[in-house]
């Protein structure tokens, strides 16, 4: 699910779960439910294991398990504080945490978990053992819609959620393709650099507006379908470079005489739209079906990935079509086959010991904002050029040698 599903769910579960809360009766169907419900696991009763044994001097349970992402729970009543000691049936007192942690050390040594939760329906505690020593990060039940993303060390996410993407981006590709042989073979000259050049930027742009009218950039989320939608095709060629245009124009500069509708338009920054003239061509019946009415109303672009995506549009072209627009896009996995020793795997070790801390989560906020990489696709000549610059991350220079051999 989506970000706007997921907190729906989130929003549906606190609901559900106000004022619950017996350990006994309750637990299972707690966790169940948050695994299903918020974070989308399908059959969530083979995901979680409950009442594991663990043998200590004597037999004990653990009262849940995630064997995928190593996460033991220690679930308790509503009625108890997470922070005290309990007395234990050996007589000891320990704290829920203290106590997931002895069972973590009875484990054999590849099920320890990775985290430990310890909860009493109203809060989670969340206890990373990569920093065994650290304060417990603490969600509570009713900021759940908003926090959600705290718990999704809980899920194996990231083949789901890249395979997700894969699906989507696939289907997205193969519209844009259409699009892109149907739009060509309207152009009077298909094999001209110019239209070439220009069919690209028309694509960009459709593309945008595809995403920008499901994300809520444009007010609300067939924006771009109702508008096309009341013109017959051998009017589209005109609407799109009005509306385009309107796009490129701040709303303080517009024509206070503007048609509403073009008016409802935002003002789009950073240049998307503003290059004048491209050669835009007329519109047939079967683009005008497949543009609005499928692209635009029948598709959800926001779930895409950008990085999928853009080679999954590429390989819809034929190869004569893609060398002569200038059209090659980096797959994802050759992107962060780069990316993630270069910088990427250092910020996420990061991020994952400040999570738990708010006023640092700022200033990493502000360290990300404040970072500049360096693409040395854009050629070598350009890298010895900006050698200098002290920005340039260092190990980036050490691809030079190579670079400079191919």
């Amino acid at each position: 699910m989506n970000a706007r599903e997921q907190k729906k769910q989130a929003k549906d579960f606190i609901e559900r779960w106000r004022g619950r809360g017996n350990e006994r009766q309750d637990s299972q169907s707690f966790w169940l439910d948050l695994l299903g419900s918020v974070f989308g696991i399908e059959n969530p009763s083979t995901y979680i294991t409950f009442e594991d044994k663990v043998m200590l001097d004597h037999t004990s349970f653990i009262d849940g398990y995630i064997e995928k992402t190593k996460v033991l729970i220690e679930q308790k009543g509503a009625n108890k504080d997470l922070n005290k000691a309990i007395k234990q049936s050996d007589g000891s007192f320990l704290t829920p945490f203290q106590q997931a942690k002895r069972y973590s050390a009875n484990l054999p040594y590849s099920k320890r978990p990775r985290w430990i939760v310890t909860s009493n329906f109203k809060e989670f505690y969340i206890y990373d053992m990569e920093q065994p020593n650290a304060e417990a990060t603490v969600i509570k039940l009713e900021d759940l819609s908003e926090e959600s993303y705290r718990l999704e060390f809980l899920i194996d996410k990231t083949n789901e959620h890249l395979e997700r993407e894969m699906q989507i981006s696939m289907q997205a590709g193969e519209i844009v393709g259409e699009i892109y042989e149907g739009l060509l073979k309207q152009y009077k000259d298909p094999e001209n650099p110019e239209s070439l050049h220009a069919i690209n930027q028309l694509i960009v742009r459709l593309v945008f507006c595809f995403y920008a009218e499901d994300s809520g950039l444009f007010g609300h989320k067939l924006a771009f379908h109702d508008y096309l939608a009341q013109f017959p095709p051998q009017f589209f060629r005109t609407a799109l470079i009005q509306l385009f245009d309107v796009l490129d124009t701040p709303i303080s500069e517009r024509d206070s005489y503007l048609e509403e509708t073009l008016a409802s338009f935002p003002y789009v920054n950073g240049g998307m739209f503003s290059e004048k003239g491209i050669e835009i061509p007329n519109f047939t019946e079967d683009l005008r079906e497949l543009i609005p009415e499928h692209a635009s109303s029948q598709f959800d672009w926001s779930d895409i990935s950008p990085t999928i995506f853009g080679a999954v549009f590429e390989s819809t072209l034929n190869p004569e079509t893609r060398h002569s627009g200038g059209m090659h896009y980096t797959s994802i996995e050759n992107i962060h086959k780069v990316i993630d020793p270069l910088f990427l795997d250092d910020l996420k070790d990061e991020l994952n010991v400040i999570k738990a801390f708010k006023q640092k989560a700022k200033q990493f906020q502000s360290k990300l904002a404040g970072l500049t990489f360096f693409d040395p696709a854009c050629g070598f000549r350009v890298i010895i050029m900006t050698q200098a610059n002290s920005q340039v991350n260092t190990r980036a220079l050490k691809l030079l040698p190579k670079l400079k051999n191919e």
